[in-house]
């Protein structure tokens, strides 16, 4: 592990509660050791690790531009954690899940955002818009909003389907430039008023040496398995370098997204 300024505490898992199971990689509500309940997600899921680190960066870098999510935590699941399971399916999801997994506090009593029920500013939603065209996030549509009213404010959780650039390393530097043409599906789209204003403040907290305390995050066992790489910390900085230069170029993806918006309004 690397030094940073943004400390990501470790918990070990203690007690397997209920899956959610309307989440694809079927995540779970689960007590730590520290008397906490968790959403933990697990590496052994579709996804894998891949989906670990993008929730890992996902949620770091929201916390940095001012948004709320809930504090994220490696979780470490024992060998001998899934044999007392009677569900052959999660017993396999626990067995291929040993180790060190990620997890984030569990918002007991939050529900689900609805943009017709909750006003939001146009501030809040243009800052949301574009940390999901930065980091590629598909997945904040009407139809899964990943957003949470928790004690009457905004929260964002499931990062785990961003930054999809890492599942095809080969032409990861062509992506850095590209617009987010999902932008169109994302649900804060037609609230997003204030894009120009937002990039201008954002790029400015999200300077390369924070993007480097959020990479360096990334646990080294979860880093050097790709091929294209030479180490783990060459996969590590080929994160560090597809968020700094996208940053570099946000008005590519500000101005997409702002035509995106043309269309709704």
């Amino acid at each position: 592990m690397h030094t940073q300024e943004t400390e990501i505490r470790t918990v070990t898992v203690t007690r397997y509660i209920t899956p959610l199971r309307e989440g694809g990689s079927m995540p779970a509500i689960t007590e730590a050791d520290d008397g906490f309940m968790y959403v933990l997600k697990f590496r052994g899921a579709g996804q894998g690790i891949k989906a670990l680190i993008a929730e890992l960066i996902g949620g770091e870098i929201a916390r940095t531009l001012g948004l709320k999510v809930p504090e994220i935590v490696f979780a470490i699941l024992d060998e001998a954690y899934g044999r007392a399971e009677p569900d052959e399916e999660i017993q396999d999801l626990l067995k291929a899940s040993v180790g060190l997994n990620l997890a984030l506090h569990y918002l007991s009593g939050a529900i689900t955002f609805d943009p017709a029920a909750t006003a939001i500013d146009a501030t809040t939603a243009s800052i949301i818009v574009w940390l999901d065209c930065l980091i590629t996030n598909v997945d904040r549509t009407s139809r899964n909003t990943n957003m949470l009213i928790w004690h009457r404010e905004l929260w964002l959780i499931d990062h785990g389907a961003a930054l999809y650039f890492h599942h095809n390393w080969a032409n990861w530097e062509e992506q850095i430039t590209k617009p987010f043409a999902l932008v169109k599906n994302h649900v804060l789209l037609p609230f997003a008023s204030e894009l120009d204003a937002v990039n201008q403040q954002l790029t400015i907290l999200l300077s390369p040496k924070r993007i480097q305390e959020i990479v360096q995050l990334i646990p080294d066992a979860w880093l050097g398995n790709e091929p294209v790489f030479e180490s783990a910390e060459a996969h590590r900085q080929a994160y560090a370098r597809f968020l700094t230069d996208r940053i570099a170029h946000s008005a590519n993806f500000v101005k997409a997204a702002q035509d995106a918006r043309e269309t709704l309004i």
